[in-house]
């Protein structure tokens, strides 16, 4: 039977904007007084328990703020890092978290340990839960936990694009159960501006990819080399590309046994017209470390001893005058260890050139956000993908499931949802029934 949403949670056909087909989304849905579980990506840095980076955190304070104010009732879920599944880890608790939301959102939103027995909500309050990753089924998509999740809502929204080429029990199959599973406005606005940079691109577009290792991130080159004008390497990647090319790498991190898989990209470049400029100065030392003594090397004097921790001035140089003539940017990985200062040129100087470009540019990946945040640009970058691994697969061609199953579900594809109670009365509270494992 189809997964319909009930009447009094969906709106009449005329009041639907259709402007995101293939989804629910919250413009279609009356949420006054309703429970929302909202599946968002809290997973930011953390050091010794304090919060390095918060822009995923206040990525996601628009539609908190709307549906608080709206009179809805927020049931926040996300994962924080990747603890050993069934067990607590207070290391990877979501308590700095709670607190830092309750303080950008001006309301208090308690963490939730125990939510399996029992939660009571008024209409405007948020409640966030403990680590999702602490229960047993999550990364196996566990039929019971997702039945559970789901059974404390009126309406699931999946607002966790970073989370999206997951199939776990709170992204995929939690919608399969929800009286009405929604996608949420940044989940939107990631797929539509992705999928905009490579489907319509303003030309000539330019797509820089960095990071340690090629093998993580192969796919997406190959598709990208087939979309771009003009694709730029840093990193460990571009050493395997460099060791693909002839040169010599010395002892830095590359890829052996993908070094003919780098060279396969550069010759369906020179083949189709495309341009995939090597470094040809880098930035080297003997070892990775704060005391490294950096040297500027030409890539043909890279000794067999040099690690290759960052690009040089003239590749910079090379490197900005292709992103200033850019008409869209894509953005995925750094192109030197910028955490160690003498190594962070390459990167800082890539990301205030796509800043200062006149285009559309979209930057995404947790080492791009931070990245992003470091050197001060994000104001100046058409869009910020909250994205990794998703960003990287959208990137790849492929489908992410959380984001299919909500189109089945918009289609009516899904399995019947559990029986859910009545609204409750107008000046009652909103209770969530106590969940039994």
């Amino acid at each position: 039977m189809p997964n319909n949403p009930p009447d009094s949670v969906l709106l009449a056909p005329e009041d639907i904007s259709g402007d995101t087909p293939g989804f629910i989304t919250l413009d279609d849905l009356a949420l006054t007084r309703k429970k929302l579980l909202i599946r968002v990506d809290f997973n930011v840095p953390l050091s010794a328990g304090v919060i390095q980076d918060d822009t995923r955190i206040r990525a996601c304070l628009p539609v908190l703020q709307r549906l608080t104010a709206d009179g809805a009732a927020v049931i926040l879920v996300s994962h924080l890092g990747r603890p050993q599944e069934g067990r607590y880890d207070r290391a990877y608790s979501l308590a700095p978290v709670a607190a830092r939301l309750s303080t950008l959102l001006n309301k208090k939103v308690p963490l939730v340990t125990d939510w399996q027995a029992g939660l009571t909500l008024k209409p405007g309050e948020a409640v966030m839960l403990e680590n999702i990753r602490f229960m047993q089924g999550e990364a196996a998509n566990a039929d019971g936990l997702a039945r559970r999740l789901a059974n404390l809502c009126d309406i699931y929204v999946n607002d966790a694009f970073a989370t999206a080429h997951r199939a776990q029990a709170s992204t995929h199959g939690v919608a399969r159960y929800a009286p009405v599973a929604c996608a949420g406005p940044t989940l939107l606005a990631e797929i539509e501006m992705i999928t905009k940079a490579l489907k319509d691109p303003q030309r000539p577009l330019v797509a820089i990819v960095g990071g340690a290792k090629v093998s993580t991130k192969l796919m997406a080159l190959e598709n990208l080399i087939k979309k771009v004008d003009r694709l730029l390497v840093g990193g460990g990647i571009a050493n395997t590309f460099l060791e693909a090319a002839g040169l010599s790498a010395g002892n830095s991190l590359y890829e052996a046994d993908l070094v003919a898989n780098a060279g396969k990209i550069l010759e369906y470049a020179e083949n189709h017209a495309k341009e995939i400029p090597l470094p040809i100065d880098v930035v080297c030392a003997k070892s990775l470390s704060k005391e490294a003594d950096a040297q500027t090397k030409s890539i043909e004097n890279v000794a067999a001893d040099d690690l290759i921790l960052d690009i040089g001035p003239r590749t910079i140089e090379i490197n900005n005058r292709i992103i200033a003539s850019a008409g869209t940017v894509l953005w995925n990985g750094p192109v030197g260890v910028f955490e160690i200062e003498q190594f962070a040129g390459g990167t800082a100087a890539l990301a205030r050139a796509i800043a200062a470009n006149r285009g559309f540019s979209i930057a995404g990946g947790g080492d791009t956000l931070s990245a992003i945040a470091r050197f001060g640009v994000g104001e100046d970058i058409s869009y910020i993908s909250t994205g990794g691994g998703a960003f990287l697969e959208l990137l790849e061609g492929k489908t992410l499931p959380a984001v299919a199953i909500l189109q089945e579900a918009a289609r009516g594809n899904l399995s019947p949802s559990p029986p859910v109670s009545k609204a409750p009365g107008a000046n009652s509270e909103i209770m969530i029934p106590k969940i039994h494992a």
